[in-house]
């Protein structure tokens, strides 16, 4: 017994052949924007770390600004960003590292900024004022407190991490 083929016409074969191509087409377009979605969530995260900054020992119960540099990469951009903080020991010897970030207007606030309020930190943009623990004062532009930058102290080095707000404390 022979058996007999099927033969694919040539409608058969265009139509095979332009959706194996047009599928093809189709995932070498989509595959770069899945990628552009999927690709933050899979990178990690370089704001958990932390940047040795200080010497314990030197740090004294009057905030004193700490400025230090980190590498931000940025797509494909990479450079190194200054950071700052305003660090001091509180009375119960702990240390406290605030961001020096108005959260207000984002302006950088100053320690005695102003001749008028003294052991406060002050806002030049729109007279912003923080008590030396960072909490904003009453009936002033502020509506929240400064940040507070995650920190550890290893061998007597004071290491920062990245500032969050009160509230995730």
């Amino acid at each position: 017994m022979s058996e007999k083929r099927k033969q694919v016409s040539r409608r058969q074969f265009l139509n095979y052949t332009l959706t194996g191509v047009g599928g093809f087409m189709g995932a070498a377009m989509l595959a770069p924007m899945v990628r552009f979605a999927i690709d933050p969530a899979l990178q990690t995260s370089a704001q958990g770390d932390f940047k040795a900054v200080a010497q314990v020992d030197e740090i004294t119960t009057e905030p004193q600004r700490i400025d230090w540099t980190i590498d931000q990469v940025d797509a494909w951009y990479e450079s190194e960003v200054t950071k700052s903080a305003w660090v001091y020991k509180t009375e119960d010897g702990d240390i406290l590292a605030l961001s020096p970030v108005c959260k207000h207007l984002g302006c950088v606030v100053t320690w005695q900024g102003s001749e008028e309020y003294q052991d406060q930190f002050f806002c030049p943009c729109h007279d912003g004022r923080y008590y030396k623990d960072g909490v904003n004062v009453p009936n002033t532009p502020p509506a929240a407190a400064l940040d507070v930058f995650q920190h550890k102290v290893e061998d007597g080095t004071l290491y920062l991490g990245k500032a969050v707000p009160r509230e995730e404390l």
